[in-house]
């Protein structure tokens, strides 16, 4: 049995994807062994298992791509590690929203072509991120 094909566009959006999650797994790590003070070690474990759980998601999507017959990159998107607690949670929400916004195109195009396998895959990768900019949004309240 062949391999599905997926268009040019849903194969370019799928190593978008595996670019912003080896961003963010970096991102998160490198904030995590950078937390310093009282406020900082009461989250670092937190940041640690979202950086794991983000390089899982590009593992996935990595393997889903080459399914499909595509190369995945090796490139991060830039990586941003900020300054203070304050600023590294702003910097990750943000990017937890552009990942949302993303993944929710991602569906639909793969809903489009008939990719249910993608489809499924990217739905559940969505709920962590969603989860994950819960968890962002609700320590930056007490910031």
């Amino acid at each position: 049995m062949k391999s599905p094909k997926a268009s040019k566009q849903l194969m370019e959006m799928l190593n978008e994807a595996i670019a912003r999650e080896i961003q963010v797994s970096v991102q998160y790590m490198w904030q995590h062994v950078q937390m310093t003070g009282v406020k900082g070690f009461a989250v670092k474990g937190e940041f640690k298992k979202i950086a794991i759980s983000e390089m899982k998601h590009a593992e996935e999507i990595a393997e889903r791509l080459v399914y499909l017959g595509g190369a995945p990159t090796t490139k991060p998107e830039p990586i941003r590690v900020g300054n203070t607690l304050k600023e590294m949670i702003q910097i990750d929400k943000k990017d937890e929203e552009g990942a949302i916004a993303m993944y929710r195109k991602i569906i639909l195009l793969a809903r489009k072509e008939g990719d249910e396998v993608t489809e499924k895959l990217f739905k559940e990768i969505l709920a962590d991120e969603e989860e994950h900019h819960d968890t962002f949004a609700g320590l930056l309240e007490d910031l």
